[in-house]
């Protein structure tokens, strides 16, 4: 990693870091603020590269906000059609930050099937708020949860199809984890295909999958689709787990270490913001619903950021453990 990633931290700075995902800055700058002079960020205008789903939030309301303008910067969101494409572009400067997968970061720092380039991982966007759907027509046949989905997997063999969204991504690791614990072997019981996130539904829809793992608000549009059950979340695999991040290029930081430091903290005072009540995150799924965003209804983001989870067959649950598009303190 860069020598910015190499700060010794206390114990506490280290938890604190890791509660943030602030790979590479300090959570003290949580809480700093523009100034002008020598610490004017270098680059005033930044392009972040995101996936239509409802944790890009943060990136997308500090500039709908201005919050980015508060720290010298100009935030442009560049909407983007994968996560190959988030992946080529921040490793060949097209994009200078992305809200981006952990895994894909790491894949790519340690050239894990693709490029090899350093790169800062600056600040965690948001935990849980991934689920695991299984299509309509496996629910019918009693396949609604993983016991469900083994069982009838075992007696009416045929070839199944899953999709995850990025090999070295988190959706990866949550799907081959739930086959595994339920019996099912990823590699070998089943048929693994990457999709990009805005795409599951659709290939669900024509019937190219039975199932998939994906951000929200996918999982809860399929339900309102009728096509799909949501059969777990990914908070019920691991409680608070961190999700996408503010992923950048070594490179970068060390040509532009204000400017990175500025897009961080409007970033994540953003997220603060969404998180500071109800009538904000209400403010925030009206926003990304629209189509230079998330483009789809906004019954499909609020429900779920709100913690109002239902699986698509008459069960329904407030979860404590809701999307939260911004690191808890």
């Amino acid at each position: 990693m860069t020598d910015l990633l190499k700060a010794k931290l206390s114990r506490r700075a280290v938890l604190q870091t890791a509660a943030v995902g602030a790979v590479g800055i300090n959570p003290a700058l949580r809480a700093a603020v523009y100034a002008a002079g020598s610490d004017a960020p270098e680059k005033k205008e930044v392009k972040i590269g995101f996936i239509p789903l409802t944790d890009c939030a943060s990136v997308v309301m500090a500039s709908v906000l201005g919050i980015d303008e508060k720290y010298g910067v100009k935030i442009i969101p560049s909407k983007e059609a994968s996560w190959a494409g988030v992946r080529d572009k921040l490793v060949n400067g097209e994009l200078d930050f992305a809200h981006v997968l952990y895994g894909l970061v790491y894949g790519v720092h340690l050239g894990v099937g693709g490029p090899k380039k350093d790169m800062a991982v600056l600040a965690t966007l948001n935990n849980n708020g991934q689920a695991i759907t299984l299509s309509k027509k496996l629910a019918d046949k009693g396949a609604v949860d993983g016991a469900g989905l083994a069982k009838l997997m075992g007696s009416e063999k045929r070839e199944y199809t899953f999709a995850q969204t990025f090999p070295t991504g988190t959706h990866a690791m949550w799907l081959y984890y739930w086959l595994a614990a339920n019996g099912i072997n990823p590699m070998s019981d089943a048929k693994v295909i990457t999709v990009p996130p805005p795409q599951m539904v659709a290939n669900m829809r024509v019937g190219n999958m039975d199932g998939f793992c994906v951000g929200e608000p996918w999982n809860h549009r399929a339900i309102i689709d009728g096509i799909g059950v949501t059969a777990t979340t990914t908070q019920d695999i691991w409680k608070d787990h961190p999700e996408k991040v503010l992923g950048t290029t070594g490179d970068f930081v060390k040509k532009y270490p204000n400017t990175a430091r500025a897009v961080t903290a409007a970033i994540l005072e953003a997220g603060r913001w969404i998180d500071s009540g109800l009538s904000n995150k209400n403010k925030m799924a009206e926003t990304i619903a629209d189509k230079a965003y998330v483009n789809t209804s906004v019954d499909a983001i609020n429900q779920r950021i709100l913690g109002r989870y239902q699986n698509g067959l008459g069960k329904t649950w407030d979860c404590l453990l809701y999307t939260s598009p911004s690191p808890r303190d």
